[in-house]
C-alpha cells in the first residue's frame, strides 16, 4: 500500500527525532561490573584491605618499631592494645601486618599498571603494524607463554646470586695476596691453598649476607 504524502512526511519527522545512542566500551564494562556480584564483593574486600593498611598504622597506639619488653611473643590481647599479639621482639603484629600490606598493595598495583601499559603498547603496535612484524611479535609472546610460571620464579632466585658473588669476589681479591696465603703454599697446590683460605674467610661474610637478607625480608620496613 502506497503511503500518502502526509504520512510520509510524518514518518520522516518521527524518524529524525529518534536518536540511537551507541554504548561505549566503558559503559558496557561498567554495566557488566555492576551486574557481577562476585566482582562487587571482591571490590568491597579490596577497599576494606586498602583502608586497613592505610589508616591502621595511623590509628594504632603503637608504631612498627615500638618494643614491648613485657609482652614478647604474646597472644592477641585487646586489653593491652595488641589486637594481633606481638612477635618475638615485642613489636605489635597488627601494625607490622598493616605496613607489610602497604608494600604488598603497592607492588600489586604497580605490577598491574606496568602489565596494562606494556601489554597495551605491545598489542597495539603488533595490531597496527601487522604483517610479518605482527607474526614475529606474536611468536615471541607464544614462546614466552610456553614457559611455566615456576621457571620465572626460579629465575628470580638467581638475582640473589649476583650480590653474593660480588661480596665473595671482593673478599677473595683482598685475601689472595695476604701473607698467610704465601705461608700456606708449602706442600699444597696453589688453587687448593687459595680456595681453602678464601672460603674460610668468606663464609663468615656469606653467612652475614644471608642473615641480613633474611632480616630485610622479614623486617616490616
Amino acid at each position: 500500500m502506497m503511503l500518502s504524502k502526509k504520512n510520509s512526511e510524518a514518518l520522516d519527522a518521527f524518524s529524525e527525532k529518534l536518536e540511537v545512542e551507541g554504548r561505549s566500551l566503558w559503559q558496557d564494562a561498567r554495566r557488566r561490573f555492576i551486574h557481577n556480584r562476585a566482582a562487587l564483593i571482591s571490590l568491597l574486600v579490596l577497599l576494606v584491605i586498602a583502608l586497613f593498611v592505610v589508616f591502621a598504622p595511623m590509628l594504632a597506639q603503637f608504631k612498627y618499631d615500638d618494643t614491648d619488653w613485657a609482652m614478647m611473643s604474646a597472644p592477641p590481647d585487646t586489653t593491652s592494645g595488641h589486637w594481633f599479639g606481638t612477635d618475638s621482639s615485642g613489636r605489635d603484629l597488627l601494625v607490622c601486618v598493616a605496613i607489610g600490606g602497604r608494600i604488598s598493595l603497592m607492588v600489586g598495583i604497580a605490577s598491574a599498571l606496568i602489565a596494562v601499559l606494556v601489554g597495551t603498547l605491545y598489542g597495539s603496535l603488533a595490531g597496527y603494524l601487522g604483517g610479518k612484524i605482527d607474526s614475529v611479535m606474536m611468536r615471541i609472546l607464544e614462546i614466552l607463554n610456553s614457559f611455566p610460571f615456576m621457571f620465572f620464579v626460579i629465575l628470580l632466585i638467581f638475582v640473589a646470586i649476583l650480590d653474593m658473588a660480588r661480596i665473595v669476589r671482593g673478599q677473595t681479591l683482598g685475601l689472595k695476596r695476604k701473607e698467610f696465603i704465601e705461608a700456606a703454599q708449602a706442600g699444597r697446590r696453589r688453587f687448593y691453598r687459595q680456595y681453602r683460605a678464601a672460603s674460610h674467610r668468606t663464609e663468615r661474610s656469606g653467612c652475614g649476607g644471608v642473615c641480613l637478607a633474611a632480616g630485610a625480608k622479614h623486617d616490616p620496613v
